[in-house]
């Protein structure tokens, strides 16, 4: 896959943001209403994004190196960064849907903390991993403030051919949903986009699809990450932990009465050793269940780690899912152990205050992970601690 560098293309980093980011105006800009919200909620522009990358790879010293892996549907452009030079790989997303924005912010801040301090601690994380994240995969949403992309049928029709008496897939929103008018602008879920034959082709006889079904890629967001994650497994052999930055509604934690700060998940797709999972009985050997049950145990023990808090308030997201259209059930089944959070509410549903504090504890979860793969403590702990993680109720 080609890349394009940030600042080691060109000789200065003006020369390289030159030559790198659009010019003013390349984009429609978002709606009115949206530009209010990033701006009264505190949240990340594309725009802002790229100056920010920009100040990571400048102030780190180059130990955050931020790469061009794709482009969007509309040619916004989709970053990776990446921090570290260990065998150990943690793959991180935020924004697949664009109005869930709190990820972002979060590995921002992450970046910024490993790749510029001179810790023993910083120091042991880029010994011993490779961080590449993905801060806003789905550039066009982000924008738009929505869940979807911005991609019609007739343009995948036009990329793939194949594709032209198929019914449109089922992820495809061509309607008023969540206050958003997909008839007038339509555009995909990509986060059922994903399938776990990663050299898979669009096929008309798989379409429209369902839920419980693989994706087919025709999505470029979705063929970037795809091809990130590939080029991660060619390097390396593996991409040890995916991780997948989400929001969700205010479901609650147990029985307990409190409004879950965040749920967080290991099961997208059955045990392909299982009767449940016989039809991804192919991928059963790379399939790791238990490894994915122990790095949401270190998430959980992070969290409950800051005393009797709103930071305690962490539920099991809804279990015996099977999702092979996501990323994280695609890529669990190639062999990643995987992590879902989905913070409460929407970017609309909250204040500064609010979101610093929702940016914490995403922070603190994916610290959790990142210090417990760095020392190995997470390879001891006892999977079957997930099981007593209170499941979210509604």
């Amino acid at each position: 896959m080609k890349k394009k560098t940030f600042v080691k293309a060109a000789g200065t980093a003006l020369m390289a943001a030159a030559l790198v980011f659009p010019q003013a105006g390349s984009f429609a800009p978002p709606s009115q209403a949206a530009a209010e919200t990033l701006e009264t909620q505190g949240f990340i522009s594309y725009a802002e994004l790229q100056k920010k990358l920009r100040q990571l790879e400048q102030t780190s010293g180059g130990k955050n190196s931020v790469d061009v892996a794709g482009s969007t549907n509309q040619g916004r452009e989709i970053y990776t960064a990446r921090v570290g030079t260990g065998d150990k790989v943690l793959l991180v997303q935020s924004e697949i849907h664009g109005n869930e924005k709190t990820g972002t912010v979060a590995l921002l801040n992450i970046l910024q903390k490993i790749g510029s301090s001179n810790s023993e601690a910083a120091k042991k994380i880029r010994e011993e991993m490779t961080i590449v994240a993905i801060p806003m995969m789905n550039a066009d949403a982000s924008e738009l403030d929505r869940r979807g992309n911005d991609m019609s049928w007739s343009e995948v029709t036009e990329q793939y051919p194949q594709l032209s008496s198929a019914t449109p897939s089922w992820n495809y929103y061509t309607r008023v949903l969540q206050g958003d008018d997909y008839a007038a602008n339509p555009g995909f879920d990509v986060n059922r986009d994903f399938h776990p034959d990663l050299d898979y082709v669009a096929n008309a006889a798989d379409f429209p699809g369902a839920s419980n079904k693989p994706g087919w890629y025709i999505t470029p967001e979705a063929q970037t990450v795809r091809d990130v994650y590939k080029d991660l497994m060619a390097e390396f052999g593996k991409v040890d932990v995916f991780m997948d930055m989400h929001h969700q509604g205010f479901p609650y934690v147990g029985d307990t009465g409190e409004i879950a700060t965040m749920s967080i998940s290991a099961q997208f797709v059955p045990d392909p050793a299982t009767p449940e999972g016989d039809k991804y009985a192919q991928y059963a050997n790379g399939y790791d269940y238990d490894f994915s049950r122990q790095l949401n145990v270190a998430v959980y023990d992070a969290l409950q780690a800051k005393g009797d808090s709103v930071f305690t308030n962490i539920s099991l997201y809804q279990q015996d899912l099977d999702l092979p259209g996501t990323a994280l059930g695609s890529f669990a089944l190639n062999g990643s152990g995987t992590v879902l959070f989905e913070v409460k509410g929407q970017t609309q549903n909250f204040g500064q205050k609010q979101k610093g504090m929702l940016v914490k504890t995403v922070e603190t979860g994916l610290m959790g992970v990142i210090n417990g793969v760095t020392d190995g403590t997470v390879y001891s702990l006892d999977p079957e601690k997930y099981e007593e993680i209170p499941e979210s109720t509604y």
